[in-house]
């Protein structure tokens, strides 16, 4: 008989930049579903790729003096990198550049054309090049005015300023489908989720009347060309969200794919481009009498304290940054358990490490850590076979597993990961109070007692497997390596259906000897700090159009006011925990002072030893990472590496540079 099946899609995302924690979200969300689904038993479908086109793209690959390809190919390596060290477990990874996309467009473009939904018309708008996006005056933001006139306003999705184009452009009428739309959203009211987001579309959007949807532009020539007239490029609209049948090989002569997957299950994004996805999408597919998907969900977006997420604050979270140090695992736990899935949520360095302490180390890893060192000194390593309650305390852990498998289950149907996890994570600290309430290690001073001490161990080690089961979709490794030191090899008992019933574990087994911790305790003042310090910008290259002006005049009185110095580095080192830092030993000639650069990335240690460099020698004494820094050594820099500025041997340290 064959499976379910269940078919689940990311947005295509747009690589104009590299992608930070924001993009990671949907995706490892994405991954989550998908993984769940497995474990349910579902022949899944999980796609996520790029969106290629556009003005943005042409313009980025102009100012980098490379093809569009040539710009994309590279941008696109570094997605699929992340998304492989993120393990994320998608399907298929369509680009809109493909050829299989490609002629999906155009025949569904002549397709609209045919039937009327397309016509040929002149459109003037105020269009963002970065949103991609077309805005009326009522909707901007921060309108400005001349002469009582709007000449000029910002995106309201992105704050971007936006410009009045006038161009011949295809529009798709959007209108005609009104009130086939609402129709549909009556007879499906989970469509959109959370349900916010469908009031929102209603009221903002809907009833305030549709107006037909500009899907082409003649202004830049990086897309899909209109076959029928060439000198048009199809519009986002059409392009992008076609990828979810694109990819599935509709109008292809292989269309089985399609036939087995569509329609969605469920299409996953940040809500700001909900409105896409619930409007546009779902009339599209009616005006190619394509059945809609079931369930559109907008998540929320991950805000710092100080608002967005922008390279000019210094807030940028970038997810390579918190893989590489603290493990695939830590990271994935974090943004499905601190954020709630459909609201927004606040990224701090702070909540990330004590996250990763309290939740992962403490709780999870030392009840691990504590059982299987308790079954190795009280039964040399051999876990008693379960045998049934013998006494109230287990008869009231049974039900609250099987409570917890219950209330998770509901938990992730409606994505609601962050509650599904709290589920879990009170299952986690209920075994650890059951450690405290059944006193092992008083039950094992009494012979009488040791068959209700290895019936202690049974469960205990029966509700860690619980734990491990649920936590497998969200944590790829941690899992794995709990019933590898609990030597549970028999992959029944790695799936969900294992925890329909509680007391698998019929037989005695042999836990490993010397338990591993899964989750290394961190040091939390020392890792807030390495955190922040990685979201701070390295200092960007001046264009040549930067140069030339370069930063506002002073007079020579504010120049007086730095001293600098000419000194010799006598000792180098990295500073611990971060990979940017040195701690530099300097002789001034008449005293020695530390200095910490942020050199760490261009320099060894050893190789500046003996330089002779140029210090500012009157700022304000610093700490940076802990360590205290008496100055500044200068450096140069050009396209993002920096330089030292050397001086001759022969001056003497401490004289004054001018």
């Amino acid at each position: 008989m064959a499976k379910e099946t269940f078919y689940i899609t990311t947005p295509i995302y747009y690589p104009s930049g590299n992608l930070h924690i924001g993009h990671a979200y949907s995706t490892v969300a994405g991954d989550v579903i998908a993984r769940y689904k497995r474990m349910q038993g579902y022949d899944v479908r999980y796609l996520t790729g790029t969106d290629e086109h556009g003005q943005k793209i042409q313009e980025k690959a102009q100012k980098a003096g490379k093809t569009e390809l040539e710009y994309l190919d590279e941008m696109i390596n570094g997605i699929k990198s992340l998304w492989k060290k993120l393990e994320i477990s998608n399907d298929d990874f369509i680009r809109t550049t493909e050829e299989r996309h490609k002629l999906v467009v155009e025949k569904v473009f002549e397709r609209l054309l045919k039937q009327g939904d397309i016509y040929l018309g002149e459109y003037e708008g105020w269009y963002s090049v970065p949103d991609e996006t077309y805005y009326t005056e009522s909707q901007l933001v921060d309108p400005v005015y001349e002469d009582g006139k709007i000449v000029g306003g910002k995106s309201p999705d992105s704050g971007h300023e936006v410009e009045l184009v006038k161009e011949e452009s295809y529009f798709f009428n959007i209108n005609k489908y009104t009130d086939r739309l609402l129709e549909f959203y009556d007879a499906n009211p989970d469509f959109i989720q959370p349900p916010s987001r469908k009031n929102e579309m209603i009221n903002n959007f809907i009833k305030p009347g549709l107006e037909d949807l500009a899907v082409s532009r003649t202004s830049f020539d990086w897309g899909v060309r209109v076959p029928s007239n060439p000198k048009h490029v199809v519009y986002v609209w059409i392009d992008a969200l076609v990828n979810y049948i694109s990819a599935l090989g509709y109008l292809s002569d292989d269309d089985e794919l399609f036939q087995k997957y569509w329609p969605a299950d469920v299409h996953l994004m940040a809500k700001e481009i909900v409105r896409f996805h619930s409007i546009i999408w779902p009339i599209l597919l009616m005006a190619l009498d394509l059945p809609l998907p079931k369930k559109v969900f907008a998540h929320g977006w991950i805000l710092m304290k100080d608002g967005k997420m922008s390279k000019s604050k210094g807030n940028v979270v970038d997810p390579n940054v918190l893989i590489d140090r603290y493990g695939l695992d830590a990271t994935r736990y974090y943004l499905m358990r601190e954020l709630p899935f459909g609201s927004d949520g606040v990224f701090t360095p702070e909540a990330f490490v004590e996250r990763t302490n309290y939740d992962l180390a403490n709780d999870l890893g030392n009840l691990v850590n504590r059982t299987i060192s308790m079954i190795n000194k009280y039964f040399q390593g051999e876990l008693p076979a379960y045998e049934g309650p013998k006494h109230e305390l287990d008869e009231d852990m049974e039900a609250l597993a099987l409570e917890t498998v219950k209330n998770f289950n509901e938990n992730m149907e409606s994505f609601q990961f962050s509650v599904a996890l709290s589920t879990v994570w009170k299952f986690i600290s209920r075994t650890n109070k059951y450690i405290d309430e059944t006193t092992p290690w008083v039950l094992a001073k009494d012979d009488s007692q040791k068959d209700m001490l290895g019936n202690v161990m049974a469960h205990l080690v029966e509700n860690i497997r619980f734990a491990a089961v649920l936590l497998r979709p969200f944590l790829t490794n941690a899992p794995r390596e709990i019933f590898k030191q609990l030597n549970i090899n028999n992959p029944e008992l790695f799936e969900l259906a294992s925890l329909e019933s509680y007391g698998a574990l019929k037989q005695p087994i042999m836990v490993t000897e010397k338990p591993t911790p899964i989750f290394p305790r961190l040091d939390t003042e020392a890792e807030i700090a390495y955190i922040k310090e990685s979201m701070q910008p390295d200092q960007p290259a001046a264009t040549e159009e930067e140069a030339v002006p370069g930063k506002a005049q002073i007079d020579i009185k504010d120049f007086d006011k730095v001293e600098i110095k000419a000194a010799t580095i006598t000792e180098a080192e990295n500073v611990p925990k971060s990979d940017k830092l040195l701690k530099i030993q300097i002789d001034l000639g008449n005293e020695q002072r530390q200095i910490v650069s942020g050199i760490a990335k261009f320099y060894r240690p050893e190789d500046i030893v003996g330089k002779k460099v140029a210090v500012v020698t009157n700022l304000k004494p610093a700490k940076l990472m802990g360590q205290k820094s008496e100055g500044m050594i200068l450096s140069a820099e050009k396209d993002g590496v920096l330089t030292l500025v050397s001086l001759p041997s022969a001056i003497p340290n401490g004289a004054i540079v001018k």
